[in-house]
């Protein structure tokens, strides 16, 4: 499938949200029929490790909306611990967004 570029112009929300006892930002980036085209991921302090990954999960995320897969199928093959969290930034935004939780 070819990418599906996100309108110039987008509907955006921003909101904070803590995984595994790190506070991060998320903003997330809309196309115009409501669909999640884009995620950013800004961590604590800028260049740290757990930001450059958390950062860099969310413009894998972003790529792999815009060439049309499925936010639910992204969540369900992240890393989840035994009781079925999940262990990383972009987990953790994909699961709040499904349950309605993570908007601004």
């Amino acid at each position: 499938m070819t990418r599906e570029l996100l309108p110039t112009r987008r509907a955006c929300e921003s909101f904070d949200f803590e995984a595994r006892g790190v506070t991060y930002t998320a903003s997330l980036g809309f196309y115009d029929d409501g669909r999640l085209g884009e995620v950013f991921i800004c961590g604590p302090k800028a260049g740290t490790d757990v930001e450059l990954n958390a950062r860099d999960a969310a413009v894998v995320t972003s790529i792999a909306l815009q060439h049309g897969a499925a936010p639910d199928v992204l969540r369900h093959g992240l890393s989840r611990d035994e009781e079925g969290r999940p262990l990383t930034p972009i987990g953790t935004v994909l699961d709040l967004l499904a349950s309605g939780e993570g908007e601004a």
